[in-house]
């Protein structure tokens, strides 16, 4: 046993590594000149230390807060949208009993199945219908449900103790009344772990705000970052500072909601 612990750390420890050595080169050039990055040589610590790429981004480049505050709004948005309406959503699939909802359920697991690249023309002509290209709306309700965090959030108010749900109503409160204000705060777990991969779906996207979004100043952080690289030239030191600064948000997000996120899975796993 203490061989085979032994050889899992191991695996870990080297794991670790080979994940991180990526993060730490970026994270490195991103205080290098231009010409540092591009000389070929591998080295972690900066020979010219330098905090102009920084500089150019924030004050230099004049759209990049702009980048970054539409990011901002659509990420945390979308989140709480999926929050709500999964979330409401799964507890109907678990609790409720009305016709149809098997038939719904199988509909849900079939979405599931399907490539969001399949999805990706007939999504962009019902938004120019609608005239929501080039927008906010056309970013946010599109993603504000999603199939697998339903089916998610179904998974573990299945497992949610009825006994509570029926103390409730013994007391007066209604259905709705007691999934706000019993099951929803004790679904703490869930909603972390969901609010975690919703987050870094919206916040890394750069697939959908490249077919809907085409004016600059309504580009998201990916999208922006995309304009750094010409076709005869990459400025990879203002690449590497933008996705630094693209990255913290979601290290922040990770770190305020780790304590519910392993609680979660276990709990939606059929625990």
């Amino acid at each position: 046993m203490r061989i085979g612990k032994a050889l899992l750390y191991t695996i870990l420890v080297l794991y670790a590594i080979v994940t991180m050595i990526p993060f730490l080169w970026a994270l490195s050039s991103s205080f290098k000149t231009l010409e540092e990055i591009v000389s070929g040589s591998i080295r972690f610590i900066p020979e010219n230390f330098t905090l102009d790429n920084y500089k150019q981004i924030f004050i230099e480049q004049e759209l990049f807060p702009r980048w970054f505050m539409n990011s901002v709004i659509i990420a945390v948005t979308v989140t709480i949208l999926n929050l709500m309406f999964n979330s409401m959503a799964g507890y109907a699939l678990a609790r409720l009993h009305f016709r149809g909802k098997q038939t719904i359920f199988m509909i849900i697991l079939a979405v599931l199945m399907i490539p969001a690249q399949v999805t990706m023309i007939p999504n962009y002509l019902i938004l120019k219908q609608l005239g929501w290209l080039n927008s906010y709306q056309g970013m946010i309700v599109p993603a504000m449900i999603n199939a697998t965090f339903i089916f998610m959030m179904r998974q573990f108010f299945i497992n949610f103790p009825k006994e509570l749900e029926e103390a409730a109503a013994l007391d007066g409160l209604s259905r709705i009344g007691t999934f706000f204000r019993i099951v929803l705060p004790l679904a703490r777990p869930a909603l972390a772990a969901q609010a975690i991969f919703v987050f870094m779906g919206s916040w890394n996207d750069f697939m959908r705000p490249l077919i809907i979004l085409s004016d600059p100043n309504l580009f998201t952080l990916p999208l922006g970052l995309n304009s750094f690289k010409g076709q005869y030239i990459s400025y990879w030191n203002y690449i590497m500072a933008a996705s630094m600064v693209f990255t913290m948000p979601v290290l922040l997000i990770y770190a305020f909601f780790n304590r519910y996120f392993i609680k979660g899975i276990s709990f939606t796993g059929g625990k």
